[in-house]
């Protein structure tokens, strides 16, 4: 973990933000799904682009990464877009998952998981769901290893719509879909792109 947290670490301490200050595309195409004065989370939300957007929609929002050259980064992107985001330093086994708190929880990109975290992750972002509440998450799927366009170079981090449908299973699916789009978001992620979208519900 200390040689990827270096990695990451020297990542974000390039000028600039890595994957840009505007939101994934993705998330911020759901905005019809939020409410002002809703709960938000955002997994491993790195230098802030999606959390600060979500607190401008009026969300009341909590984030975290494991780097805090990040997380102070993306204090400065909140505090420049005038907005509030409680942002912690951790990484997703030290994170304290309250249930049943969220009305959102966004997991763009969280492709750092191998499987063992992964399952750890996923269940702890069910019980985190308020019932009601969406999870919107995005990822890469298994052709991004021929795009080598962002991501992370491991098969088994990828998702399919097998994987997803499967770990959240106790979710109501309310969109599953993957599909190949370029996509423009900082230095980072760049091109033609495999990715899978998906929001599913909590009863």
């Amino acid at each position: 973990m200390n040689d990827e947290l270096a990695r990451w670490n020297q990542r974000f301490s390039q000028d600039g933000y890595l994957f840009g200050t505007p939101p994934n595309r993705f998330l911020a195409s759901k905005a019809a799904l939020l409410s002002k004065g809703q709960a938000a989370l955002c997994i491993a939300d790195g230098e802030g682009r999606n959390s600060v957007w979500l607190a401008e929609q009026g969300l009341d929002v909590e984030a975290f990464d494991f780097s805090p050259i990040a997380a102070e980064k993306a204090r400065r992107l909140a505090a420049a877009r005038g907005v509030t985001v409680r942002y912690e330093v951790t990484d997703v086994y030290g994170w304290r998952w309250p249930a049943e708190t969220f009305d959102v929880v966004a997991a763009i990109f969280v492709q750092f998981a191998d499987p063992p975290m992964r399952s750890f992750m996923f269940q702890r972002i069910v019980r985190a769901l308020k019932p009601g509440g969406h999870l919107l998450m995005q990822g890469y799927g298994p052709k991004q290893l021929e795009y080598k366009t962002g991501g992370p170079p491991y098969l088994e981090n990828l998702y399919t719509g097998d994987l997803l449908r499967g770990a959240f299973r106790s979710l109501a699916v309310v969109e599953l879909r993957e599909h190949e789009e370029v996509i423009h978001e900082g230095s980072a992620h760049g091109g033609m792109s495999a990715l899978v979208d998906f929001v599913a519900r909590k009863p």
